[in-house]
């Protein structure tokens, strides 16, 4: 009987294996792989870290790491601040979507017995007045809620040798949705290497390192039967509730800068920049830039944002801009930028700038 037992139990792993061998030698592996199209887009917080700083460095299409020589620097490396000599401001404002509007201010302290700089950066992106809707009032119930990003940073860049300059930065983030709002902190990090080939640069930026993000208040509270059960059997249907939101990364990004710089006299010159960037939250992309200065005071710019990508709404970029100066007593900039972003139109820039002479 034992045997018996001994031979049927053999008898059925050789039916096992031969079946698994069949099945198999008839399916590729790579038929039984799981197709997707899924990307990184979208899956970060705080996407409003991501928005571009500056009309010159827009109409450049973002390809301003490796030149980073204005208060904007503060945003796309600001390890360059270090190339500034005197008390510079600019103001920023953007004319974002849906009428949203972004405004930032950025503020160069040199420091140059110390062979350093110190940056301020201030943003803000203002949702404006929106109704509140409802399930049972969907066209509004008479009140307006409003909505905010915020970002404050404070930037310190000194110089390890007269051709490389490091930075460090702290932000604070902060986000507002009416009675619900949420605070991040991040760090950034960056470099620039003026090479000993005069007018090329190299620039490298890690953006946005730190925690994840999320979002609490006292709109995700709310009373509600949990277990709805019948009132016969001394159900509570008045439980208290707090929603508790998912947490997410900011958007870490990782750029990559070269800029060339042609004199053509003393005072015309030609500039080619390009950026590689890989971000976190979207696949990865180039930028390209091009700037013709005229005598110091006049320039005019075209780039193109997102070369490479898969799909991407935005391109083209355009711009100029005016450099005057006061009795050799400061000096006054005014930048301009035209972005095209398909479907979703075109965004415009305005930025003015002072800084001592």
């Amino acid at each position: 009987m034992q045997n018996l037992k001994m031979k049927y139990l053999i008898l059925l792993l050789l039916i096992i294996e031969a079946s698994t061998q069949i099945i198999f030698a008839q399916v590729d592996a790579k038929d039984l792989a799981f197709d997707t199209d899924a990307d990184k887009r979208g899956s970060a917080a705080a996407t409003m870290l991501g928005i571009g700083v500056g009309a010159r460095a827009e109409a450049l299409g973002g390809a301003f790491v490796a030149i980073a020589d204005d208060p904007s620097a503060l945003y796309w490396n600001p390890a360059g601040i270090t190339q500034i000599k005197s008390i510079s401001l600019q103001v920023t404002k953007t004319d974002w979507f849906v009428n949203t509007d972004f405004s930032v201010l950025d503020l160069v302290v040199p420091l140059p017995s110390l062979g350093s700089a110190l940056g301020f950066h201030l943003a803000m992106l203002d949702y404006g007045e929106n109704p509140v809707r409802t399930v049972f009032r969907p066209e509004g119930t008479g009140e307006t809620y409003s909505a905010s990003d915020f970002v404050a940073g404070l930037y310190f860049a000194m110089g390890i040798t007269d051709r490389v300059s490091t930075s460090l930065g702290v932000k604070y983030f902060k986000q507002n949705i009416w009675h619900v709002s949420g605070s991040a902190v991040g760090f950034d990090l960056s470099i620039l290497f003026q090479t000993p080939l005069e007018g090329l640069k190299l620039g490298g930026m890690i953006s946005n390192l730190g925690p994840e993000f999320g979002l609490s208040g006292r709109d995700l509270t709310s009373i509600m039967d949990v277990d709805g059960r019948k009132p016969i059997f001394l159900n509570n249907d008045n439980v208290p509730i707090n929603l508790a939101t998912e947490t997410y990364p900011l958007p870490l990004l990782f750029r990559f800068g070269i800029a060339y710089k042609y004199y053509l006299s003393e005072n015309n010159s030609l500039t080619v920049a390009t950026n590689l960037n890989h971000p976190s939250n979207n696949v990865e992309t180039v930028d390209f830039g091009f700037e013709a200065n005229i005598f110091n005071s006049f320039y005019l710019r075209a780039g193109y944002q997102s070369l490479f990508a898969d799909a991407a709404e935005n391109g083209l970029t355009l711009g100029a801009g005016i450099n005057y100066k006061v009795l050799d007593i400061a000096t006054f900039v005014v930048d301009y930028s035209w972005s095209d972003w398909g479907v979703l139109s075109s965004v415009n820039r305005f930025s003015i700038g002072i800084s001592g002479y």
